[in-house]
């Protein structure tokens, strides 16, 4: 199956190169956020930086979210795990790199509840043994990429959260990304090795696999199902465009100061059950019907109901939100209206409310 390419998935800014850096490597980068910050690299840097995509291929990632610059003389895809320590050494050595950015990661809060040890794993040791095989290579460049749920739940009515914030990680997924965190800075302390930590709230957009629930809901409405809201829907999160969080990556990247912590955040603060109305919306379906198209099951083991980060100091680095919710939902639904269908083959069983997990037993 060949897909529809559409080169204008990107972010839109541009800065002036980084002289000392000529090869990143992005893990990854066949994933969601991943592919969009590698198309834009690739796209807005194509005379400074070569990028090689290291990748297992895990079941929420394609090579269609690169095939818009798979043939891109400044791309390169590389198959791995970052749990593989010789792989990695390897690709590093092979391709002379320069700089990290770690998108790799087990992300999915319901999975994690049931899967808890793959996450960590993925997001902890995986961590671990990149750090280890970066600065064996004197990376001269690492950028961490966590999450807002590493501060917790943040009561409504509560100020934003800085980067300066404790973290209070309240489900699996989170505590691993915390716990990579702690990694992450011990390296820089203790073989000073220059990384960068980024903490981004909810992004959303093309590309994203359907497990998330953005997608889900879209594809659900496609096959005219009902979109399923864990508990009542009551609990917000703050939600930013793809292009726009590709821009944050790339400000950072060239901007963002060895040592730091930059919090990525949007305004646009929705209730799951007011994103779902929203998205009903989109699929024309009318205030008199909607009680039909929403259903509700028990909810998480925790949920946290809000997550509010302050992101003033990537501000001041220049960059800023420019993709309102709207107009941002109506370019996803469109797309998955298009793609979603085929572009990772069959979805159904990600669009259930909670994905089958493995028992703890089959986790050991």
């Amino acid at each position: 199956m060949t897909p529809s390419v559409d080169v204008a998935l990107i972010g839109c800014s541009r800065y002036e190169p980084r002289p000392e850096i000529k090869t990143i490597l992005m893990t990854g980068a066949a994933g969601f956020i991943g592919s969009w910050v590698a198309r834009h690299f690739v796209r807005q840097y194509a005379n400074n930086y070569r990028i090689v995509c290291f990748d297992k291929l895990d079941y929420c990632a394609t090579l269609n979210n690169v095939a818009a610059i798979l043939n891109e003389p400044n791309f390169v895809f590389e198959r791995g795990d970052v749990g593989d320590a010789d792989r990695l050494l390897d690709v590093l050595r092979k391709y002379a790199v320069d700089a990290v950015v770690h998108f790799a990661a087990q992300s999915h809060v319901d999975l994690s509840f049931g899967n808890s040890y793959s996450f960590t794993r993925a997001n902890v040791l995986g961590t671990h043994i990149l750090l280890e095989c970066a600065q064996n290579v004197a990376i001269k460049r690492f950028i961490h990429v966590s999450t807002d749920e590493v501060y917790g739940e943040v009561a409504a009515g509560d100020a934003d959260l800085l980067e300066t914030a404790i973290l209070a990680p309240t489900n699996p997924y989170a505590a691993t990304k915390a716990a990579a965190e702690m990694l992450v800075h011990a390296y820089h302390k203790s073989f000073r090795l220059p990384v960068v930590i980024v903490r981004s709230n909810n992004v959303y957009g093309p590309h994203q696999f359907p497990e998330k629930i953005i997608p889900k809901f879209c594809m659900l409405l496609s096959r005219n199902l009902p979109c399923v809201l864990h508990g009542d829907g009551s609990p917000t999160r703050r939600y930013l465009y793809a292009g726009d969080a590709a821009d944050a990556f790339d400000t950072i990247f060239h901007l963002g100061k060895v040592g730091e912590i930059y919090n990525i955040g949007s305004k646009d603060e929705v209730s799951n059950r007011d994103l779902c109305v929203r998205l009903l919306q989109s699929f024309d379906i009318s205030t008199e019907d909607q009680a039909h198209w929403v259903r509700h099951t028990h909810d998480r083991p925790f949920n946290d109901m809000r997550y509010a980060v302050d992101a003033a100091k990537l501000h001041k680095l220049g960059w800023k939100q420019s993709t309102t919710l709207e107009n941002g939902l109506a370019k996803t639904v469109a797309w998955y209206r298009a793609h979603g269908e085929t572009w990772w083959g069959d979805i159904s069983p990600y669009l259930r409310a909670f994905p089958e997990v493995a028992s703890r037993a089959d986790q050991v």
